[in-house]
């Protein structure tokens, strides 16, 4: 859900996703916590935000409760990230009453005496400095100190209203390590960050956040997907098509083969989706190769996006039928990218897309195949939705989208592990038939959105050549069943090239 008001002061977080999904960055002044159990990058989000207000000419405060300032310095590094002078960090280690031994039974040590002097200190750093940013590291410490909701409430209030006295914009981290559930923080803070961690069965961890509320602000609610790489944070904000709406002409898309073009009605359209279905070795990636070869030629720029095949084999392997992957992509009118289902998030794959198309201009897509897709996003329901959200967002930009989907089978009935095929405007599917003691493959069109195409079963070959479409073939049986039979003579079916 979005929301929107009137329009407050905002301070960059310095992660571009991250600010974009805020609207712009945090309000001004205010104190917002970022949550989110260990390992989720809330340090690392901290200091790129300290860094980014450095960046601008303001000073940083970072108050550290649980961390030393040399595993913090040692963290900007491994980023790449220098903490100069702008930024202070205050590591605020116990009291020298809790490290004497002597004290540990002594009446005077009591968590009134803690608390009083941690706060204490944190006023006389913010006194000393005079931050514009702050980040209070962590939560769960003053937490604890506190030992009750409301004295713990009373003093995250008392530092609300002081931060606000000093026009400080802080950001206040809590591990949600403590065994407490209390939530006194969330109705306090102007905004909430939630930072999520989840551990798949098998691949690299996924992160994702989603922020909670934001007063005074428009923001793009939902989860949104991010990474933590050499560099710092990368957010992959939710695709929302309808926020990108352009004009374009739906032009017709030859394929360069014209009976393929006949079956087609013309050829595919601008701005379009192309669902290409069939079983293993029928032709599916083929196919769609042929379309952006023939795009290419045409002077646009192409984006073909692997997930199931080793890239260099499909390259050697389409170059013997007369496609070259690599002399396209090294003239840069091909952009190939190999995906790892493993490691890949859905955001960061719609991501690639989306600067695919806006940066690099491409008016061609091919997705080979959804199958890998789906691997990377094993709950059904919602790759629905998010592919529904990337082809209309692709629609909408003009570029035609080819999808591969493999069927599981070979022969008889078969059913591919997620039907999208209300989703695409255009299926082609592909099927293999026996005729004269040869295993033939036939192809045909069974829908089309966007104009009329033949309703004929045609065979489909592939030699070195590339694709081969031969003419109508007419003696069927079985096709609705799923295990089309020919029953004709020779004279139509094509002879070996």
């Amino acid at each position: 859900m979005t929301t929107t008001s009137q329009r407050l002061p905002r301070a960059n977080i310095g992660i571009s996703g991250l600010d974009d999904v805020l609207g712009g960055g945090l309000a001004r002044n205010r104190l917002h916590l970022l949550e989110g159990i260990p390992g989720t990058g809330k340090t690392t989000i901290a200091l790129q935000f300290l860094l980014a207000g450095a960046k601008a000419g303001e000073s940083g405060l970072y108050v550290s409760l649980a961390e030393t300032e040399d595993e913090l310095r040692d963290g900007a590094a491994s980023h790449g990230w220098t903490i100069g002078d702008r930024i202070r960090i205050c590591e605020l280690v116990p009291p020298e009453s809790i490290l004497d031994p002597n004290q540990h039974q002594s009446l005077l040590y009591s968590s009134d005496l803690e608390l009083g002097e941690t706060v204490e200190r944190i006023f006389e750093a913010i006194e000393k400095f005079q931050p514009q940013r702050i980040v209070i590291d962590s939560l769960s410490e003053i937490r604890l100190l506190a030992q009750s909701s409301l004295r713990y409430r009373r003093q995250i209030l008392a530092l609300k209203h002081y931060f606000a006295r000093n026009k400080s914009t802080v950001i206040t981290l809590d591990d949600l390590t403590t065994e407490s559930t209390d939530r006194a923080v969330h109705s306090i803070a102007h905004s909430v960050i939630h930072l999520d961690q989840l551990a798949p069965t098998y691949g690299a961890e996924r992160r994702r956040l989603r922020v909670a509320k934001c007063r005074g602000q428009s923001f793009r609610g939902g989860y949104h997907d991010f990474i933590i790489s050499h560099g710092g944070v990368q957010v992959f904000p939710r695709l929302v098509a309808a926020e990108h709406r352009h004009g374009f002409i739906g032009s017709p898309i030859k394929s360069g083969v014209s009976q393929l073009d006949d079956l087609l009605g013309g050829g595919i359209t601008a701005g379009s989706s192309t669902l290409i279905l069939g079983p293993a070795g029928t032709g599916k990636s083929l196919l769609s190769l042929q379309f952006l070869a023939t795009s290419v030629q045409r002077g646009e720029r192409a984006g073909l996006f692997v997930f199931d095949e080793e890239l260099g084999l499909l390259i050697s392997r389409a170059k013997t039928l007369g496609i070259d992957i690599q002399a396209m992509r090294d003239a840069g009118d091909l952009i190939v990218e190999q995906m790892d289902a493993a490691e890949l998030s859905p955001g960061e794959f719609t991501d690639r897309v989306r600067r695919s198309v806006d940066q690099e201009n491409i008016k061609t897509v091919a997705i080979d195949s959804l199958n890998g897709y789906q691997a990377a996003m094993p709950e059904e329901q919602f790759l629905i939705l998010h592919l529904h959200e990337l082809l209309q967002y692709l629609n909408r930009r003009g570029a035609a989208t080819l999808l591969t989907v493999a069927q599981h089978g070979l022969m008889g009935e078969m059913k591919q592990p997620v039907d999208v095929t209300y989703l695409a405007d255009a299926v082609i599917m592909l099927r293999y038939f026996e005729a004269r003691g040869r295993v033939r493959r036939a192809i045909s069109v069974i829908k089309k959105r966007t104009g009329p195409h033949e309703d004929t079963i045609r065979e489909l070959m592939i030699n070195a050549h590339g694709i081969v479409v031969g003419e109508p073939l007419v003696d069927f049986q079985g096709v609705l069943r799923g295990i089309p039979t020919y029953v004709g003579g020779a004279a139509p079916l094509m002879e070996t090239l």
